[in-house]
């Protein structure tokens, strides 16, 4: 195409007068979006230290497979702990039956901040250990029961500093904690008749019969071994097909927060756990943070229902990666 020098000039004029046009909106739009910034949000910060403690204290017990003495004294002292942070604490008890017909006496303990708020979050996590190391490298281990550093005491230490800090600093929105019991009493690995339905047992039981007739959270966060060094937190396949707007928010908080080397965009399978039964039963969309990464050989963390998941594989620092993204999640929801 070609131009004359006039139509030429016209353009150039054109162009200043729509350039000029622009600036003119782009710093309207400037003036309303960043005269009045948000108010920043205050976050108390999470004691790592704090954490871990909790994680070791439940270990101190043994395994807390449901109808053991340590299982009963575990109940206990966390009862005691959620009870110095909120008086409202409530204790589920059920009898459960297992696949292999045992009833387990069950124990769900719930902790509620805020609950008058019809605005709230969901925590949860599950507190017993498996009765069986069914995959341990040693056949002789695999009907031992498992210590449960990370697989169960990882999650429930977080969470009682996050309850810690919010008896400190109350949070805008409601929030209830809730440990799940009878989560790891699945099939051994030796059973033939696998039945998923098998696993997460407290979780299915208190779906189906909240605490509060009729309760109702805007989101949940499950966390379980989620505290392994290394870590790898993808974006597991149940969480991304109920919930996959809130595990966006808490991705997208850990990378603001510099943990993507923890929280990883990598999409996995679908896992079988207790935010299954939240988001199918009791329709509240939950999500897992989960330490998962299909290109293991396992799948989990190198210990997983052996009896080697300890203390010596627990990580302050992952333990400060989930609680710190957890806690900003929280206090940023109004």
């Amino acid at each position: 195409m070609k131009f004359t020098h006039s139509t030429l000039m016209a353009f150039v004029a054109l162009l200043v007068l729509l350039v000029s046009c622009n600036q003119r909106k782009s710093e309207k739009t400037k003036d309303v979006t960043t005269d009045k910034p948000a108010a920043p949000v205050f976050v108390p910060g999470f004691d790592a230290d704090s954490a871990y403690f909790y994680t070791g204290k439940q270990v101190s017990f043994g395994p807390r497979v449901p109808n053991s003495a340590a299982h009963k004294a575990c109940a206990s002292w966390l009862e005691g702990s959620l009870r110095r942070f909120t008086p409202h604490v409530t204790v589920q008890k059920a009898k459960l039956r297992a696949s292999d017909g045992t009833i387990l006496d069950a124990s769900n303990l719930i902790a509620s901040f805020n609950p008058d708020l019809r605005s709230r979050v969901l925590l949860c996590a599950h507190w017993d250990s498996r009765p069986w190391a069914d995959h341990d490298p040693d056949p002789g281990n695999r009907r031992k029961p498992i210590p449960g550093a990370n697989d169960g005491a990882s999650g429930v230490g977080v969470l009682l500093e996050i309850a810690r800090q919010m008896s400190l600093h109350n949070p805008t929105a409601g929030v209830d904690i809730v440990l799940f019991d009878a989560e790891d009493y699945g099939d051994h690995q030796e059973t033939y008749n696998h039945s998923d339905n098998s696993w997460c047992l407290g979780a299915q039981h208190w779906a189906a019969n909240p605490h509060v007739p009729g309760y109702s959270a805007r989101f949940g966060i499950l966390l379980d071994m989620v505290g392994a060094e290394n870590a790898s937190f993808t974006m597991e396949g149940t969480s991304m097909y109920f919930a996959p707007d809130i595990m966006r928010k808490v991705w997208n908080t850990a990378a603001r927060l510099g943990y993507e080397g923890y929280f990883k965009t990598l999409k996995t399978g679908p896992l079988t756990d207790d935010h299954l039964y939240v988001n199918q039963i009791i329709g509240i969309p939950t999500i897992d943070i989960i330490d998962y990464n299909s290109n293991r050989d396992k799948g989990f963390f190198e210990h997983w229902h052996t009896v080697n998941d300890n203390m010596d594989n627990i990580s302050r620092e992952t333990l400060r990666a989930v609680g710190n993204t957890v806690l900003t999640v929280v206090y940023e929801t109004k």
